[in-house]
């Protein structure tokens, strides 16, 4: 299977912004009435609850709603605001050795639904570059200007609740945090409609992961290693499927290992059980934050593009997966 990315500089959503919703709708509208949402909201609770919780963002989301007209389907769904169950893959790891600190980390997910952007945006006056994720706003991982990275994994627990799409929530604190105590007390008053975790780091080489539910109290954990599980395991389903446990342990070992560098633990994520390719949770893409240099390395077997702030190149890039495992 062949996937295209593309590269993009956008400030602010404008016209290409909209030709690309356009364009995705049908997949927008299918993620966000997909199976679970029961009593969806309105327009005006969705707008309410992100003035709410989210209120930085209200300008952004009041353009974008602007820029797509009088479309109620369309303003809940950029809302992000009470999506239905989705869950992913994903492994992460924090490294605080030679050329740190550095997050490195694999996205796993079906790859048609996966969406083609890393970009560089500029919402207001600040820098973010991020792996983006439709319909408006999302981001899967990403870092701003003052060295802050944010990246997510599926907490792996089928809870479901009254909160945000966890992209969203990354884009937020990309937004409005500079320093990893400031993004988790954002992200710990926000309410989160399903389980996730969420890796941080920043140029200090402070570091935190998150562990969120609408169904518990956010926790903090210091762990430099985060998969698809939280505190305890589930011992069935998403967890063990997608051999969770194992896939933490695997990047333990390695961190303990005196003689992994930051390419050694980059390297070992094109190794199973951490690169997946499998058709419902293959390994989309590799990314290594550099956030005192601002920098991001994006990773696919053969293939190797670099970003930093203040200097990021558009460009396009297709990668072949070959034939993925059914």
């Amino acid at each position: 299977m062949r996937k295209r990315f593309v590269f993009r500089r956008e400030d602010r959503p404008g016209a290409a912004w909209l030709a690309r919703f356009a364009a995705g709708r049908h997949e927008a509208e299918r993620w966000y009435l997909g199976e679970g949402l029961s009593d969806p909201p309105s327009a005006d609770e969705c707008r309410a609850a992100l003035g709410t919780h989210m209120p930085e963002l209200i300008p952004h989301y009041d353009r974008v709603c602007t820029l797509v007209g009088d479309d109620d389907l369309a303003h809940r769904m950029l809302s992000q605001y009470r999506p239905p169950p989705l869950s992913s893959g994903c492994s992460q790891a924090v490294w605080l050795g030679d050329d740190g600190p550095a997050l490195v980390r694999n996205y796993d997910f079906p790859l048609d639904i996966v969406s083609d952007g890393f970009e560089a945006t500029a919402w207001s006056g600040r820098e973010v570059i991020a792996k983006a994720q439709r319909p408006w706003g999302g981001c899967l991982d990403g870092m701003n200007e003052e060295g802050l990275v944010a990246s997510l994994t599926f907490g792996g627990r089928p809870a479901q609740g009254r909160g945000f799409s966890i992209i969203l929530m990354l884009r937020y604190v990309l937004e409005t945090c500079s320093r990893v105590d400031e993004a988790v007390a954002a992200l710990s008053r926000i309410p989160v409609a399903m389980s996730q975790n969420v890796m941080l780091l920043d140029r200090a080489g402070a570091h935190a992961t998150l562990f969120l539910g609408p169904d518990r109290e956010p926790a903090l954990s210091r762990a430099r290693v985060c998969t698809n599980h939280q505190e305890e395991a589930v011992a069935a389903g998403m967890v063990a499927a997608g051999r969770s446990v194992e896939r933490a342990e695997v990047l333990r070992a390695v961190l303990d290992d005196p003689s992994t560098t930051l390419g050694s633990l980059a390297a070992r994520f094109f190794e199973p059980p951490l690169y997946s390719r499998f058709v419902g949770f293959t390994t989309a893409y590799t990314a290594v934050y550099r956030p005192a240099e601002g920098r991001v390395d994006y990773l696919w077997p053969g293939k190797h593009w670099t970003q930093h702030i203040g200097s990021f190149e558009a460009g396009e890039y297709t990668h072949d997966y070959g034939n993925l495992i059914p």
